[in-house]
C-alpha cells in the first residue's frame, strides 16, 4: 500500500468508503437489470456520463432541482459509468447478457482499484490540489475529459501525443470520487460550495 501525505491520512479510506457507496448502487441494479448495460458500446456510455455530468452542471448553476435527485447520484452513476465503460473496453460490447454477475463485480472491483492506485500515485506528485478545488471545477474537468474521450472516440481511437480513452476514464473516476469526497464533507459539516 503506498503512503497516505501526512496532512491528509484518511484519502485511502475516503476512496474506499465513495467507491463502496458506488459499489453497493452497482450490485443493486445488476439484482435489477442483470448486465443488460453489456449491450453498450463505449461511446454510449461516454454519453450517459455526459448527461449525467451535463446535469450536475444545470442544478448548479439554476440552484435547483426539479428531479427529487440532487448530485451525489449522479456523481456516483458517472463513477459507476466510467468502470462499466473501461469494462466495456477490455472486453467488448455484447449482444447478449452472457457475462456473470460475480465476473461484472470482479471486473468492477479490478478497475475501482486501478483508478485508486492511479489517485494515490497523483496524489503524492500532486499534493492532493483537488482538496483545494470546487466540486463544479471538478464537474467541468469531467465534461473536458468526456469532451477529449469524444474527440478520440470520433478519431476511432488514434491519437498522436494524447493518453487514450481508458486514461481519461480512470480521471472521470478519480474526479468524481473526490466530488463525493467533498460532498459528503459538506453534508457533515454543513457548509455549501
Amino acid at each position: 500500500m503506498m503512503s497516505e501525505h501526512p496532512a491528509y491520512p484518511g484519502t485511502s479510506a475516503e476512496f474506499d468508503a465513495v467507491i463502496a457507496r458506488c459499489r453497493e448502487i452497482f450490485i443493486r441494479k445488476a439484482s435489477d437489470y442483470g448486465n443488460s448495460w453489456r449491450v453498450l458500446r463505449p461511446s454510449a456510455l461516454t454519453d450517459q456520463i455526459y448527461i449525467k455530468a451535463s446535469r450536475i452542471r444545470s442544478i448548479q448553476q439554476k440552484g435547483l432541482s426539479r428531479v427529487d435527485e440532487g448530485i451525489i447520484p449522479e456523481f456516483m452513476g458517472i463513477v459507476n459509468y466510467a468502470i462499466m465503460a473501461l469494462i466495456q473496453c477490455e472486453q467488448g460490447a455484447s449482444e447478449e447478457d452472457v457475462m456473470q454477475t460475480e465476473e461484472s463485480f470482479r471486473l468492477y472491483d479490478k478497475y475501482a482499484m486501478e483508478a485508486k492506485r492511479l489517485m494515490e500515485n497523483k496524489n503524492h506528485d500532486y499534493d492532493e490540489a483537488w482538496r483545494n478545488m470546487r466540486i463544479s471545477s471538478l464537474n467541468d474537468i469531467i465534461l473536458m475529459k468526456l469532451m477529449r474521450i469524444k474527440q478520440i472516440e470520433d478519431h476511432e481511437g488514434k491519437t498522436s501525443v494524447s493518453e487514450g480513452v481508458e486514461a481519461n476514464y480512470y480521471d472521470i473516476i478519480n474526479y468524481a470520487v473526490f466530488a463525493l469526497i467533498g460532498l459528503t464533507s459538506q453534508e457533515t459539516s454543513g457548509r455549501k460550495e
